[in-house]
């Protein structure tokens, strides 16, 4: 057999694998964001097409069987798209398949799709300090105590998020800075959505922490974190608030109660995926909690 036809046959076989995969990839996306693929459908031609996931639906063959299975009298304008669909097909192009820390460059490639989809500049060096990874599992926490004598019955707003959160209980020791308030009549609101949004990471793997105790321990206290679920969108930003977990467990990090829900960090094992990078944000303007694309 000559090399032409060696190579054609190679050639075949890999033209085969990727069109495979790439319609299994399809149909993934599909089926989870029909109800986006529908209103792209019915809007494509007043749409701006910013991202690689822009591109790919409106050249796909699937459009037109999005149109064909979804030409109901439902109105578009009752129907607004999951921006979300975009996000995760731009984070699923550069991503590993497996969770490990990531390459310099595939940080890089991160932080530009993060920071243009959320709307702020964020990144994985900050000052000349990193954390261990900025991709990695995040596991369950506790509620920490906010002052002292705070406990399970004063800890919540009210009775909604009582019946909510309670079930997952208060560490019994305290977070990494300690108490985020003196007592109940100084705790400010601040205070309170430090101790409501925050995780824990791995400071103590972090390079040089030990030797440079004070001035890493200033970089970290309540730093302002973008917490990212690739596989649904969802984006919340978190401060640093306590040290953990411990290499053993397999995480790398930890999310408070309200994190993980809001995330959708529920499954059974109570741990998932997640990406993590610092915001650049100086002059302190971007909230803490639940951001939409």
């Amino acid at each position: 057999m000559s090399r032409k036809k060696n190579n054609n046959l190679h050639y075949g076989y890999l033209r085969k694998q990727w069109t495979k995969k790439h319609r299994q990839l399809q149909k993934e996306i599909f089926d989870k964001h029909k109800d986006s693929f529908e209103w792209l459908a019915n809007n494509s031609r007043q749409l701006t097409v910013g991202t690689l996931a822009g591109i790919f639906l409106l050249t796909s063959p699937i459009i037109p069987k999005i149109q064909t299975a979804f030409s109901s009298n439902v109105a578009a304008a009752n129907k607004t798209i999951d921006k979300g669909t975009f996000v995760i097909y731009d984070l699923k192009n550069v991503l590993p398949q497996n969770v490990r820390p990531l390459t310099q460059q595939e940080e890089k490639n991160v932080a530009e799709i993060l920071s243009r989809d959320y709307g702020m500049n964020v990144a994985a060096e900050l000052d000349g300090k990193r954390l261990n990874t900025t991709y990695g599992i995040i596991g369950q926490e506790q509620h920490l105590a906010r002052y002292p004598g705070d406990n399970m019955f004063t800890h919540f707003d009210n009775p909604a998020e009582q019946e909510k959160y309670w079930d997952y209980g208060m560490a019994p020791g305290l977070g990494a800075w300690g108490y985020f308030s003196n007592s109940q009549d100084s705790m400010s609101k601040e205070d309170i959505q430090r101790e409501k949004y925050y995780i824990a990471v791995q400071t103590f793997l972090v390079p040089g922490f030990n030797e440079n105790s004070k001035e890493y321990t200033d970089f970290f206290k309540y730093r302002k974190m973008l917490v990212v679920n690739p596989e649904n969108g969802k984006a919340i930003v978190a401060d640093i608030a306590d040290a953990g977990p411990s290499p053993s467990t397999g995480k790398q990090l930890g999310g408070s109660p309200e994190v993980m829900t809001y995330l959708e960090r529920y499954d059974g094992s109570q741990r998932g995926p997640v990406l993590y990078f610092f915001i650049d944000d100086s002059s302190d303007k971007i909230p803490l909690g639940p951001i939409s694309l």
